[in-house]
């Protein structure tokens, strides 16, 4: 005789073949669309910094829906894509030549390796080690500059994207906070978070890397260092990795001049930006990133990783985001499912007082 208790309820069966259905249409989407999911990650993105102003300006202020959205959309081009976009095409028209590009590399390399040997006798780059240093460094250079020969279509889409989002905030956020199958307070969490996580990527990561940037573009001209607008690139776009980031591009410049002969110079540049660079890092990121989101330092490593492979140079900005929210969703799914009813995580309107109105992004 069949145990009833242990068969799976027809109800059981019904969510399952639901959920895969669900899955799989959305795998579709994705795997067709994939190229305006950058798009759709960039609109999200200004969506939630320009979300204040645009209520502002329409409920407060009555302004014409259209009018706010298209105010709003020029002041994010000119206050957040810009910027970005002029070092993505710097770098670009820099080091679009692969071979010409390659072939000063090699020749920098070179330079810093024989001046090591020569005063250490310590063979820091073999001639095996330097093949796959420059091999490594070609392909990545080639994959992430190929990947944004697209940008101007990405940020095309992006904003056609935006505009119906700004225009009608109310019912755009009513359809994403009913389409979630989640608890009312969990949705809230997901909100509140992706407001910090985006606010601390889309702008505290960006200005961090601008002001180091310009910082160190400074010194470069102050001490005469090669190419100092390319440096100033190369500077801002690694001080957004954690750990080594600027001085993985000031500190070779500094050798590679010692060298070249420039000794002063290159001691000159060296202390510079160690106490210059190095204190302008140490206090943007320890004033306006930890205001905004304090990020794990692995979370921005690998969603760069990810996101340069996925979205090229865009992919700085939303790759850390993409490892945030996966991270945050991994928590909601056991609070969801969780025996008890209690949040474990510090939720929005989680005390005893009296209960308020959510909004998906607060």
């Amino acid at each position: 005789m069949i145990n009833k208790d242990k068969q799976i309820s027809s109800i059981a069966i019904k969510q399952v073949f639901l959920l895969a259905i669900i899955l799989i249409l959305a795998g579709l989407i994705c795997f067709n669309l994939a190229l305006f999911i950058p798009s759709v990650l960039g609109a999200i993105t200004i969506y939630v910094v320009c979300r204040k102003y645009n209520f502002y300006l329409q409920e407060e202020k009555k302004w014409k829906p259209w009018l706010s959205s298209l105010l709003l959309m020029l002041a994010s081009l000119i206050i957040l894509i810009l910027p970005i976009y002029f070092i993505g095409d710097l770098l670009i028209e820099k080091l679009g030549n692969a071979q010409a590009y390659m072939t000063k590399f090699n020749v920098f390399l070179e330079k810093i390796h024989s001046y090591i040997y020569s005063k250490t006798s310590f063979d820091i780059l073999s001639k095996e080690n330097m093949a796959k240093l420059k091999d490594s460094v070609g392909k990545f250079s080639t994959t992430a500059l190929s990947s944004t020969f697209n940008t101007l279509t990405v940020v095309m889409s992006m904003y056609f994207i935006l505009y119906f989002m700004l225009e009608k905030p109310r019912l755009f956020e009513r359809i994403l906070t009913s389409s979630a199958p989640l608890k009312r307070a969990n949705v809230s969490l997901i909100g509140e978070k992706m407001r910090k996580l985006i606010m601390a990527n889309a702008i505290g990561i960006p200005v961090v890397a601008i002001g180091q940037g310009i910082v160190a573009l400074i010194g470069y001209f102050i001490f005469g260092a090669p190419s100092p607008v390319l440096l100033f690139a190369l500077t801002a776009a690694a001080s957004m990795i954690p750990v080594v980031g600027a001085a993985i591009v000031y500190i070779p410049v500094c050798i590679f001049m010692i060298a070249e002969g420039n000794t002063g110079s290159g001691i000159g540049l060296g202390i510079y930006c160690i106490v210059v660079v190095g204190l302008t890092d140490n206090l943007l990121r320890f004033t306006l990133l930890k205001k905004l989101e304090d990020i794990h330092p692995l979370n921005t490593v690998f969603g760069i990783i990810m996101g340069m492979n996925l979205f090229g140079f865009m992919g700085l900005i939303f790759g850390p985001i993409l490892i945030s929210l996966t991270l945050l969703l991994i928590q909601v799914y056991g609070n969801e499912f969780s025996d008890d009813d209690t949040p474990d995580l510090q939720l929005p309107g989680s005390n005893d007082e009296p209960e308020q109105k959510i909004d998906l992004i607060v």
